[in-house]
């Protein structure tokens, strides 16, 4: 009799794990994609905020939904990535959609703006201040949708061939500089020039532009820009805080399970956080040993600040006036951005420049 019974118990048993089988294979079902990044595997930085996305997501799903990360290049050149994620190329890609101000200037806010905010401030306005939501619904109409994924703190003014000390000295120079700086710059009578991260130093070397910005100390050092141009400026006043984007092909993302969708946006906000502070931790030592290989630092002159902000508000009005999308992004930017320097006033500020350059030596 308890052979008899154990043999059913067991019988039944063997029925359930057969019936439950399929139940929890259709529940993780097996997900491949792929991830265009705009950046060369070189800069473990930016570059690797797709890689802590993609190793976060595979975790977290046993295995079960993959994303491959190729570098810019491999499948669509690095200002291509937003064109191969639109028209379903690839299902997502990692870039910085200030690279597309030329399909819509409105694209700038997602990533950074001209005397905009710096990267906690960004973040607030992307997570909890309705940054999002706006950026996400201007983007629909590009196919696609948008996730925070790294952010680089504030960047360097870049790399010049020769020292920059009046706004005059800017005139007709040929400058690497992304985004929406640009159409910024043109008004000083530069002449902005847009190429991917991996092209920048042969042009710089051969004189074919006199001046390139790109991150700061720890990426442009690794990309060499120190040894073709020795002057190295600072702030860079286009970009405070530029957040680099996620951005998912709409009906890829329509498909994915509800718990696969919560699985990417939570290892999104970790390559975000990840991304920060690694260039907190390693900008320091490599702008040491910059300085110490003979990098002159330069600060920007405050008139060429001054120019340059002045500049950067003519040419928001001028595209507001022509632009609805535009107009509605940057008025509910800048007024967010005003309550935050506000805030960062009465106590970032006085604690920083203490710390800075109030500590008394003994």
């Amino acid at each position: 009799m308890e052979r008899r019974k154990f043999l059913t118990t067991a019988a039944v048993g063997a029925a359930a794990s057969t019936i439950a089988a399929p139940a929890i294979a259709q529940s993780m079902p097996e997900v491949k994609w792929r991830l265009a990044s705009s950046f060369p595997k070189s800069l473990d930085t930016i570059y690797g905020g797709g890689e802590v996305m993609a190793k976060r997501v595979a975790e977290a799903t046993d295995g079960k939904f993959q994303i491959r990360v190729f570098a810019g290049g491999e499948i669509v050149p690095g200002l291509q990535v937003l064109d191969a994620v639109q028209n379903g190329t690839v299902e997502c890609g990692h870039t910085v959609s200030y690279y597309y101000v030329g399909k819509d200037p409105t694209f700038g806010f997602d990533a950074s703006m001209p005397f905009g905010m710096n990267a906690r401030q960004q973040n607030a306005w992307l997570y909890h201040g309705g940054g999002l939501q706006l950026m996400r619904e201007f983007a629909k109409s590009y196919n696609i949708t948008l996730f925070p994924g790294g952010n680089t703190g504030t960047q360097m003014g870049g790399w010049f061939r020769k020292e920059i000390k009046t706004v005059e000295d800017m005139k007709g120079l040929k400058y690497r500089i992304g985004g929406y700086a640009g159409k910024v710059m043109s008004k000083l009578g530069v002449v902005p020039q847009q190429i991917a991260g991996g092209d920048i130093y042969p042009a710089l070397e051969k004189g074919t532009i006199d001046a390139a910005e790109w991150v700061g100390p720890y990426d442009d050092e690794k990309l060499g820009f120190n040894k073709v141009a020795p002057f190295y400026y600072y702030p860079g006043w286009w970009e405070g805080g530029p957040n680099v984007s996620f951005m998912v092909n709409l009906n890829e993302w329509a498909k994915l399970p509800k718990h696969y969708q919560a699985v990417f946006e939570s290892a999104c906000v970790e390559a975000n956080t990840d991304m920060q502070a690694k260039y907190d931790a390693f900008n320091p030592a490599a702008l040491k040993r910059l300085i110490a290989a003979g990098t002159q630092l330069r600060p920007f002159s405050k008139d060429i600040m001054v120019a340059c902000y002045n500049a950067a508000q003519e040419t928001y009005a001028e595209e507001a006036a022509k632009n609805p999308a535009f107009k509605k992004v940057w008025e509910h930017w800048k007024a967010f951005q005003a309550d935050q320097l506000a805030w960062f006033r009465v106590a970032e500020s006085g604690f920083d420049n203490f710390m800075q350059h109030g500590i008394p030596k003994k």
